[in-house]
């Protein structure tokens, strides 16, 4: 099974909709080069299945609702389910992730695997992301990489590699969590709602003119709240979220309308002048709309 094509697919929820592996067998690999340019970071996203990133060069940042972590070469983070995740190279990286089901683990809701394990874990509310370094574990990185080169190269069997050795992952977290697990289903972290519900409400109406009011009513609270929810899960106010949210779909609509003007895009992306938006567009991706369209389409 050949590894699969990066490249996110988001609808206005955040949730990722690109499959991730087949029917048969849910699980994707992904290898991919970053670097800390704006257009190679990883957006704000969420998918309902785990993921295990692991750096074989250079550095990344990863943030998850509340943590930020700094991955060096060697190093690996498990992302739990339906969680919200962010990455960006420092300043540059190569890295390999396994995106995969429960159900790849677990088979059928009522066998062990699910009922005893994979469950507890997958609704532990401390569990949303998992720091390991290649100096804490070498276990886990080993398995990781066993299974990820059984995928990508398509061996003989490689169904039975992956399965084996990320339910050995996926045992290694029941172990490391199970102090806190608690075996009754836990909600999400109301931040984690909040900022979803938040999140989503600025993609589908960036253009307009949204305030702060706007943005906590979508969540049902207060102004200060918002801000508090903002700052404590991306570390961000929702106004600096916005604003750069609207340069990073003005860049893709440079790219994808090259037959509209800057002022167009300008208007379509929520800014009120066309001078407004350079100046915004060059403090994120260091040149002009102009220059940003120009540099590539050659």
């Amino acid at each position: 099974m050949a590894l699969q094509k990066c490249g996110l697919n988001l609808n206005r929820v955040l949730k990722e909709l690109q499959p991730h592996g087949s029917l048969e067998f849910p699980c994707a690999g992904y290898s991919s080069h970053h670097t800390d340019k704006q257009e190679d970071i990883i957006p704000w996203h969420w998918h309902e299945e785990i993921e295990i990133v692991y750096i074989e060069n250079g550095q990344m940042k990863i943030k998850i609702p509340s943590k930020t972590f700094l991955l060096k070469k060697g190093d690996c983070i498990v992302i739990n389910v339906n969680i919200l995740h962010y990455a960006a190279a420092v300043p540059e990286c190569k890295l390999r992730s396994l995106v995969f089901s429960p159900a790849l683990i677990t088979g059928k809701d009522d066998f062990a695997f699910a009922k005893k394990y994979m469950r507890p874990l997958l609704s532990c509310h401390s569990f949303s992301g998992y720091y390991i370094s290649r100096e804490t574990n070498e276990n886990v990185t080993r398995w990781f990489n066993c299974a990820f080169e059984a995928l990508a190269g398509d061996c003989y069997g490689f169904e039975f590699i992956v399965r084996e050795n990320l339910s050995r992952i996926c045992l290694f977290l029941h172990r490391e969590f199970e102090p806190q697990i608690d075996t009754q289903n836990i909600p999400l972290n109301q931040d984690n709602l909040r900022i979803r519900k938040m999140l989503a409400y600025i993609h589908k109406n960036f253009a307009d003119n949204l305030s702060l009011a706007d943005i906590s009513k979508e969540a049902d609270v207060s102004e200060r709240e918002c801000l508090r929810c903002f700052q404590k899960t991306i570390q961000l106010s929702p106004i600096q979220y916005l604003l750069k949210y609207r340069v990073m779909q003005g860049a893709e609509m440079l790219l994808k309308n090259p037959a509209s003007s800057i002022s167009e895009i300008a208007a379509l992306c929520g800014f009120d002048s066309q001078s407004n938006f350079a100046k915004m567009f060059k403090r994120f991706y260091k040149c002009t709309p102009r220059e940003y369209r120009n540099r590539n389409t050659e």
